[in-house]
């Protein structure tokens, strides 16, 4: 029929009409008939399953329809200030930010809104806490979690937070959670059992222009947290200088000689340095050690010759020092047995007793003296 438009709108249906582009009504379940005219006349239908109002119309009847908004949708205008729960049917699907503008049906689905003060604290209260913790394991995320900072602090360790690049306090063994709606929320963890630091790979050249590389390695603890990083941006980043500089001042300022002779000096140089360097920054070093000196290839064989040397001319040393102390002794016992002839026999019979366990059998001719001039028969 001319002028005349139709439409069926379903249970679980809401529908708008417009007329001429413009905002009309909002048409509950059932079935209509409007007569039009010349107008055009026309319907969009909003299945409820999906409670979000997802229509260009939505500023238009916010600003100008509050009757007809109260009636059909539940209404959340959030300041700028302000960041939102939304919960369907009891449970948690999405955090709105601030200064958010949304229509929700009413009828199908339960749509709760809880609108949070960003101005009362930056810190999640416990209970939210946990069932932030609990939506993680269900199927459906949580939409908007990009605006909550979620942490957990294992033990024996703390947490610093920080907002807007000011330390605000230390969190202990825990669940924790922070908005980040309109400032800059961080956590860093850390550790308070004593931790080691490995400064590799240095390349130092020492007073008599030998390259040296260097590996140190260094053992340390946290002993104020909060000194620490109120007073330094990245207290680590600040210990690994200090012990860069330290091994510096100690490689630098002694000869590879000195060096190799007391590898000892270098630890208790790099120690004294960086402590004098971190002291009243709520650092502890505990001990600092040197793991390895490498030498350049070259210097690596010249060494090994060096060593080589050396221990050749002490093996001569002590070489020629026993055969001085052997010819020493030959020549006391010559002079011994010059003056004395009994002990001349005594070697003579002491020289024939070592040649006789040689042989099987010895025949002698012309007695003893016959021996000792060599007549003897070795059969």
């Amino acid at each position: 029929m001319f002028g005349l438009t139709s439409t069926i709108v379903k249970k679980n249906e809401r529908a708008v009409m417009t007329r001429n582009g413009d905002f009309e009504r909002i048409l509950t379940p059932g079935k209509y008939r409007v007569f039009g005219g010349l107008d055009t006349i026309a319907f969009e239908a909003f299945a409820l399953e999906q409670p979000l109002f997802n229509s260009p119309l939505t500023e238009y009847l916010l600003a100008n329809e509050p009757a007809a908004v109260a009636s059909a949708f539940v209404r959340v205008e959030l300041t700028d200030r302000q960041a939102a729960l939304h919960f369907e049917n009891g449970v948690l699907v999405e955090i709105l930010p601030p200064a958010t503008r949304r229509l929700y049906w009413k009828g199908l689905i339960d749509v709760t809104v809880e609108i949070i003060d960003l101005d009362a604290g930056v810190q999640l209260s416990p209970n939210l806490v946990g069932r932030l913790t609990q939506t993680q394991l269900r199927q459906r995320a949580v939409v908007g979690m990009a605006g909550v900072l979620q942490v957990t602090v294992p033990e024996y360790n703390v947490g610093v937070l920080t907002v807007d690049g000011r330390v605000q306090s230390l969190l202990s063994a825990g669940s924790y959670a922070f908005w980040r709606f309109s400032r800059m929320v961080a956590v860093e963890i850390v550790d308070l059992r004593l931790q080691t630091m490995e400064v590799s790979g240095q390349e130092i050249l020492t007073a008599d222009k030998v390259a040296l590389r260097l590996n140190l390695s260094a053992s340390y603890r946290f002993s104020d947290v909060q000194t620490a990083f109120a007073k330094l941006a990245k207290p680590t980043e600040q210990l690994y200088r200090e012990l860069q500089f330290g091994l510096r001042a100690a490689v630098g300022t002694r000869t590879l000689d000195q060096l190799l002779e007391n590898k000892s000096v270098i630890d208790e140089v790099v120690v004294k340095f960086a402590r004098e360097k971190l002291d009243g920054f709520g650092l502890e070093l505990t001990s600092v050690g040197v793991k390895d000196i490498i030498l350049p290839g070259e210097m690596k064989a010249i060494l090994a010759q060096v060593v080589e040397a050396e221990k050749a001319a002490q093996a001569n040393v002590i070489r020629r020092r026993e055969e001085t102390a052997a010819s020493r002794s030959l020549l006391n016992t010559a002079k011994v047995m010059e003056d004395n002839p009994v002990a001349l026999r005594l070697k003579e019979l002491e020289t024939l007793e070592r040649v006789a366990e040689r042989i099987d059998k010895i025949s002698v001719f012309g007695g003893l003296d016959s021996v000792l001039n060599a007549l003897s028969k070795q059969k």
